[in-house]
């Protein structure tokens, strides 16, 4: 009675392993920036049989958008954990900020991924852009931001956001801390706080990085 469901679990095991392993590979072309790879290019970076592919996934494009929302979970996870410390919005959203920016040093594969994606992920439903979209709307609503329409914010913060990122990973001698915080003083300025607020926002202790 019991072998059926063994034998099942190892299945599913082996078939997540596989799937691990192609979004794995899809990842690293994406941060390489080489989309234009073949399927058994992929399929043989992950080191797993050509066919298993589309046990998986319908196409490659399919894989690769996977691969960008497995990326964003991943950020996501990580940055909700964090701000759920804090009660201010106009807090949350430095916080938030602060800390992506501080990932391109500690997972820069995972920010490759996100930044070869373009100004398009802040169009995704999931990972940078519906975060900072509730943050600024809350933040406006509680007088800590200035009204701006919620989606030309995000572009703004958005676009503000992965033009550090692509600076950071262009720069890897760059302070990453002392440039993301200088980044986040100017956005909290766009949105209408005042000079030394912005300044305490932007330089206040943030709380441990977390591993990834």
């Amino acid at each position: 009675m019991t072998a059926e469901p063994a034998a099942r679990n190892r299945v599913d095991r082996r078939r997540e392993r596989t799937r691990n392993a192609l979004l794995g590979a899809a990842r690293k072309f994406l941060s390489e920036g080489r989309s234009a790879v073949s399927i058994q290019e992929i399929t043989d970076a992950a080191d797993v049989g050509f066919g298993s592919f589309y046990n998986h996934f319908d196409s490659k494009d399919q894989l690769f958008d996977e691969a960008v929302r497995s990326a964003l979970q991943v950020y996501s996870e990580m940055r909700d954990g964090i701000v759920a410390l804090y009660d201010d919005p106009a807090e949350v959203f430095a916080v938030s900020f602060r800390m992506t920016g501080r990932l391109q040093r500690q997972v820069p594969e995972m920010v490759r991924v996100i930044l070869h994606s373009g100004m398009s992920v802040l169009l995704r439903d999931e990972g940078l852009a519906p975060r900072a979209r509730k943050d600024i709307i809350a933040a406006q609503e509680a007088g800590r931001f200035e009204p701006m329409d919620p989606d030309m914010a995000i572009m703004a913060a958005g676009g503000a956001l992965l033009g550090l990122l692509q600076l950071l990973d262009a720069n890897p001698e760059a302070d990453v801390e002392a440039r993301t915080d200088e980044m986040t003083f100017h956005m909290l300025r766009m949105f209408g706080m005042n000079k030394r607020t912005a300044q305490k926002l932007s330089s206040a202790p943030l709380p441990p990085q977390p591993q990834l």
